[in-house]
Parts: structure tokens; sequence; C-alpha cells
């Protein structure tokens, strides 16, 4: 899936064959003549920020990291907002961690929104399942009964998640970045209230103590750092009020920037993270809430309390 399918021509045809031509290439695993048909197709159309990304995954394919690195910073230069996510790319040449633009999520989003739930059940998506399970345990744990007043989805997507979790909570409210995907939750006809936007500043405008119960299934995966939306979701959850949600990790420290360019964490940051929030930890699994290329993607799957 790449955002630069969204911006349909360089306005040269010749260039624009070239490109799909690069495109099939690549896609057979031919990185290199790719590579050498891009450039040729760059020089005709040199303002053109897809063409650049295009034949910087090539290069990079191709193994020429340098000058993969410099097609990159020609998009990029040419694509301020970040839509194609050329920050992530370099940030994977050089082995760092870099934020997602809001620009790139909103165009990933966008754009997948009406294939979205097809794709994930061809990924054996387990993210709703998973939540509903770790939270009438965790409630089970808290000896309290599964219910709750006011649940905020964060991330949500097609609302997968809310729709599972709808029979236990009073009033559902949800945020994503792209509306398409809210155009999608609306379809469901389970959410008081849909917006669209940045999840940390959706909860930022909300008042301290405002619910008990904020989830995100599949979500934080897109955010690097997750210091400032568990630090806003600690504030507004009243005392007593849980936090469910799901991460990938890995077995190294800190966040990674995984090849799919979605974040993992290992399992002693987020709960580092969660502490520093002032969240104590009511459960926390490892568990897989999806497959690539056949094989389960790593995750857990945490519930935290704010305590008082």
């Amino acid at each position: 899936m790449s955002a630069g399918r969204l911006i349909l021509s360089s306005g040269d045809p010749t260039v624009d064959r070239r490109i799909e031509w690069a495109r099939a290439l690549i896609e057979e695993g031919n990185p290199a003549d790719a590579a050498a048909l891009l450039g040729e197709a760059m020089e005709r159309a040199g303002a053109y920020a897809p063409g650049w990304f295009l034949l910087g995954e090539a290069r990079e394919g191709a193994g020429d990291t340098a000058q993969a690195r410099h097609a990159f910073e020609q998009a990029l230069a040419l694509d301020p907002e970040d839509m194609l996510g050329a920050t992530l790319r370099l940030a994977r040449l050089e082995g760092e961690v870099a934020n997602m633009s809001e620009a790139y999520v909103r165009v990933l989003f966008d754009q997948y929104a009406g294939r979205f739930d097809a794709a994930l059940a061809r990924l054996d998506y387990r993210g709703p399942e998973l939540i509903d399970d770790a939270l009438a345990a965790a409630c089970g744990a808290l000896g309290r009964s599964y219910a709750f007043a006011r649940g905020l989805d964060l991330g949500c997507g097609t609302g997968l998640v809310a729709a599972r979790l709808s029979d236990h909570v009073g009033a559902l409210e949800g945020v994503d970045l792209s509306p398409n995907m809210i155009a999608e939750a609306t379809k469901r006809g389970v959410y008081e209230r849909l917006v669209a936007g940045e999840m940390v500043a959706f909860l930022a405008g909300r008042p301290a103590e405002d619910t008990d119960l904020i989830f995100a299934g599949d979500a934080f995966c897109y955010l690097a750092d997750l210091h400032p939306i568990l630090t806003e979701s600690r504030r507004v959850l009243e005392p007593g009020g849980l936090i469910a949600f799901t991460v990938e990790t890995h077995a190294g420290e800190g966040i990674l920037l995984r090849d799919t360019l979605r974040y993992a964490h290992a399992e002693a940051y987020v709960r580092e993270a969660l502490a520093e929030a002032g969240l104590a930890v009511v459960s926390c699994e490892a568990e897989s809430t999806r497959k690539e290329k056949e094989q389960p993607v790593p995750g857990l799957v945490v519930v935290a309390l704010r305590a008082d």
C-alpha cells in the first residue's frame, strides 16, 4: 500500500508508464533494473515526489543505500507534509526511530478504509477478542463488574474493537486520523460520537477524569513514544478507570521501527511508560494480534489502572 498511488500522475505519460513498469519490476524482485528505469524517468520529471520515493525503494532494494537516501530526501523535499512516509524510510536506513507524520497515517488509512476489515481478516486479526478477554479477566481480578459508563476508542479504525465491547459500555466515542475510517466506523451504529483527529490531541481536549475506559486496538503501533498518550490517558481516566491496548513487541530494548514501518515496543519499555504515566499494570500478556507472511507478529495485550 503506497501513499504515492494517490498522486495519480507526474503529468508526463511517458514517465507514468516507466513508473508503473518499475513498480512491476520491484514486485517481481528486480529492484536494480527498476532503479535504472526510474533514474531515467526522474530526469524527465524531477519534481514528482512519488517517483523519487519509488526510486528510493528500488535503490534500497538493490543495496544502494547512499543513493536510496538521496532519493528519499528528494521525495521529502517535494512532499513536506510527508504523505509518502519518506521520514520513516530515511530512519530505517540509519537504524533510527522517527515519528510518523499525521499526513502519512491519514493518507495510508484513507485509501485503505474500504477494504480494511477484509484485509485484517486475511491476517487473522484478533485484536478485538484479545482486548475483550483481557478486560473481562481484569475486571474479574479487580472484583468489579465488566461494565463501563463511557469508553474512548483511540485510533478506532472501522470500529472493530468498539463493536466487540459495545455490550459492556454505556456510551462509546472514537477518534481516528482518517476521515474515511470514521465514515466506515459510523456504519457500525455503536458510537455516540466520532472525531477525525489525532488521538493525543483528542485526549488533551477532554476534561480530567472524564471516562472510566480507554482502549486502543492495533493503534499504538503507529506511535513511537508512548509516554504522551499514556500520560493524557491517565489524566482523562477517572480513579479506578482502565486502559486496555495492544502493541507489537520485540525481544530487544526500547522502540523498534520495523520493516513494515510500524513500531514495536519492548515489554520493559511499555511497563516503564505506564509507571511514569501513573498507571498500574493489571495484566500484560504476550499475544499476537495478527499474522504477517503467515507468521504471528509478537505482541502484548495490556490492561492498566488509574489507582487514584
